[in-house]
């Protein structure tokens, strides 16, 4: 059977490298998004000629004829992500993301038997981490738990959790396979500045001195974008019946953050004071991925080195610094 793929989320930092990989493998590509956080860059246009671009807002309900009904696999992308808005609009959050979920499974239940993967998060095992009751490594296998319902930060994790269960219940009662996908720290060109590298990087091309650094002391494993595409369509195409949950990331290079600032200090050649600050509420000390599962059901193995890794996102940012500078400078003079 032909495959074909509808990407939820498609203009957005995932969404649209996997739409890429897609691309380049004969796969006939839908992308669906609103535009509330993905954009219409050079990066989406210059596959518009191969992919077919719907708009509409996920928190509505999905009409029966916008879409296709004979897509092979469905990759669930769209959510609002970020500690910044998680913090300062946690109802917009869990609206949005649970909402989204569950009206594109409504549209499953009517029209697809395609197999769907859910975008969920490394995220949901903070408490159990915080617990203590979550090895690090994390294995999937984990009791998944919310600290403090009250604090802003968790409304993203919570979505994901009642995301989790949500397409769990639909592939049960609606017979469709679904992979559920627990990203780690998946860093990579064009993934906005709401993360820690690339809010990093913007500091160095604007060359803030002193250099500040929240919970320096805290350990991440940052798996690079095109890794953990490689992962997820190994993923989906893997012939394993029922549900899987399943973590992606990179658990070889588990590092602290104030090396890791380190690291891009010696890629931008800028060497500044650091200053030191407390982490965020709510903050893991430590997040790796035990990807033990991941690589009993398919061959992945992370291919991308951190130290290659954040010299390809680095000159990404850079070029798009400078043209951004270019772009200012010419509307003054004009």
């Amino acid at each position: 059977m032909e495959e074909r793929a509808l990407i939820t989320g498609g203009a957005g930092f995932i969404g649209l490298h996997l739409a890429k990989a897609l691309l380049a493998q004969g796969v006939q590509v839908t992308l669906l998004d609103n535009f509330s956080r993905g954009r219409l860059d050079r990066d989406l246009q210059a596959i518009l000629d191969n992919v077919t671009l719907i708009e509409h807002d996920l928190t509505q309900p999905i009409p029966d004829t916008l879409l296709r009904t004979d897509y092979t696999h469905i990759y669930h992308m769209a959510a609002i992500v970020g500690v910044h808005i998680s913090n300062e609009k946690p109802q917009h959050v869990l609206r949005t993301n649970v909402l989204a979920t569950i009206h594109l499974l409504d549209w499953c239940s009517r029209h697809s038997k395609a197999t769907l993967c859910f975008a969920s998060t490394s995220e949901v095992y903070a408490g159990s981490v915080k617990l203590d009751i979550a090895p690090i490594p994390t294995p999937e296998t984990v009791p998944l738990t919310i600290l403090d319902t009250a604090l802003p930060r968790y409304s993203y994790l919570s979505s994901k959790i009642v995301g989790e269960q949500l397409c769990l219940s639909y592939a049960q009662a609606y017979g469709f396979p679904v992979r559920i996908v627990r990203y780690h720290n998946v860093y990579g060109p064009r993934m906005g500045y709401d993360h820690v590298i690339p809010q990093f990087i913007q500091r160095l091309l604007e060359r803030e001195n002193p250099f500040p650094i929240y919970g320096a002391y805290q350990t991440r494993a940052f798996c690079y974008v095109d890794d953990a595409v490689e992962a997820t369509l190994q993923l989906m195409h893997a012939a394993l019946p029922g549900p899987l949950t399943v973590n992606i990331g990179n658990d070889q290079e588990e590092i602290q953050i104030l090396a890791l600032a380190q690291k891009l200090f010696h890629v931008s050649e800028c060497y500044p004071q650091t200053a030191i600050y407390a982490p965020p509420p709510g903050s893991p000390e430590r997040r790796c991925p035990d990807i033990t599962q991941l690589q009993h059901v398919t061959s992945y193995t992370p291919g991308v080195p951190l130290a290659q890794g954040l010299q390809k996102i680095y000159a990404w940012y850079q070029a798009e610094h400078e043209r951004q500078s270019r772009s200012q400078l010419s509307s003054t003079t004009l």
